[in-house]
C-alpha cells in the first residue's frame, strides 16, 4: 500500500511531466520505475512532504536534502527543495534549486512559477538568471506569459506574447489582458468556463462535463490523468484546477493539490460556486497534511461567504 502511495505522490508530484498521450504506457511500466527507489528514499521523501505541510521547512529541507543524496538527478526533489527553501525564505538556495528543476523540464508550469515566484519575492526580474535556463523554450516562453497574467504584471505578460507565434491561447490571453487593463475589474468578453455555452460548441464545457461524472464516480485516477492535461492545454479555466486539485488530494498527493488548487483561485471571476468548492477542497487538503488551522479558515471561508 505504502508503495502504491508512493508511485502516486512521485507520478503527480512532477506536476505534469507524465503528458498524458504517454499515461498508459507510463502506468504498465510503474512497476518497474518505482523499484529504482530505495525504501530510504521513500521514507525521506514522505516525511519531508509531511514537515513542509506543516511549515517545519528546516526539518523538510534536511530530508529532501538526504533524499537528493540518493537520487541526484530527481527533478521532484529539486523542484521540493526549492520550494522549500523558498517558504523558508531563504531564496538564493531556492532559486538554485529551483533553476535546476527547471533545466531538468522546461515545459513544466509548476517548475517555472515555482522559479518566478521566487525571484518576484526577491524583486529580481527574469533577466537575473536568463542564462541559467532554456529561455528559447516556447512552452517555457507560454507558461511564463500565463504566469504574469496570474500575478497582475500585464505589461510583462504582453511582452512574452510578442515573442510568441499566433495561437488559440495567445490570442484568449491577449484579450484577458487588454480587458484587465481597460476594464479594471468588469467581466471579459471573451469565453470563460463559468460562462453559458452549447456544450457541442465549447470544449471547456465538454471536459468540464466529463470530469464532473468521474468525480460523480469518484473515479480520482482518469480524473487526475484528465484534468493534469486540461490544465496544460487551458491554463486560464480555473474549473480544470479545481478538479486536478481534487484529483490530487483523492490520490495520495495533497501537498500539489493545495498549490493548484491556489493557482486556480488566481483565474476565477465571480463563480462563487466553484470558489467555494475550490476552498471545500483547501481545506480537505489541509486536514489530510495535518493543518488543521488553515482548513478551518478555508470552511471558515465558506460558511461566511467571503
Amino acid at each position: 500500500m505504502r508503495k502504491t502511495l508512493f508511485l502516486c505522490v512521485l507520478l503527480s508530484v512532477s506536476a505534469m511531466t507524465l503528458h498524458t498521450a504517454y499515461g498508459q504506457e507510463e502506468q504498465e511500466s510503474a512497476e518497474v520505475y518505482l523499484e529504482e527507489y530505495t525504501d530510504e528514499f521513500q521514507e525521506n521523501f514522505f516525511e519531508a512532504l509531511k514537515q513542509k505541510g506543516i511549515q517545519n521547512y528546516d526539518r523538510a529541507v534536511d530530508l529532501f536534502l538526504k533524499c537528493k543524496q540518493l537520487e541526484p538527478n530527481n527533478s521532484v526533489v529539486d523542484y521540493e527543495l526549492g520550494k522549500s527553501y523558498m517558504l523558508d525564505k531563504k531564496y538564493i538556495q531556492a532559486q538554485d534549486y529551483a533553476i535546476e528543476a527547471l533545466q531538468s523540464k522546461p515545459t513544466d508550469y509548476w517548475y517555472l512559477d515555482n522559479l518566478l515566484t521566487i525571484l518576484d519575492k526577491q524583486g529580481s526580474p527574469i533577466e537575473t538568471v536568463k542564462q541559467r535556463i532554456p529561455y528559447e523554450n516556447k512552452k517555457l516562453q507560454q507558461n511564463m506569459a500565463v504566469f504574469f497574467f496570474k500575478m497582475k504584471k500585464y505589461e510583462e505578460a504582453l511582452k512574452v506574447l510578442d515573442q510568441l507565434e499566433n495561437s488559440q491561447l495567445k490570442s484568449d490571453l491577449n484579450q484577458k489582458i487588454k480587458d484587465s487593463l481597460q476594464k479594471g475589474k468588469e467581466k471579459p468578453t471573451v469565453p470563460i468556463a463559468n460562462q453559458d455555452q452549447d456544450e457541442a460548441d465549447n470544449p471547456f464545457e465538454a471536459l468540464r462535463s466529463n470530469m464532473e461524472q468521474l468525480i460523480s464516480e469518484s473515479n480520482y485516477k482518469e480524473l487526475l490523468e484528465i484534468s493534469e492535461g486540461a490544465v496544460d492545454s487551458y491554463p486560464l479555466q480555473p474549473y480544470f484546477y479545481y478538479a486536478y486539485g481534487r484529483a490530487l488530494n483523492n490520490t495520495g498527493n495533497p501537498n500539489k493539490g493545495i498549490e493548484v488548487l491556489e493557482s486556480g483561485l488566481d483565474y476565477l471571476l465571480d463563480d462563487d460556486t466553484l470558489k467555494n468548492r475550490i476552498y471545500k477542497e483547501l481545506s480537505q487538503g489541509h486536514s489530510k497534511i495535518g493543518n488543521t488551522q488553515k482548513a478551518n479558515e478555508y470552511l471558515n471561508k465558506i460558511n461566511s461567504g467571503l
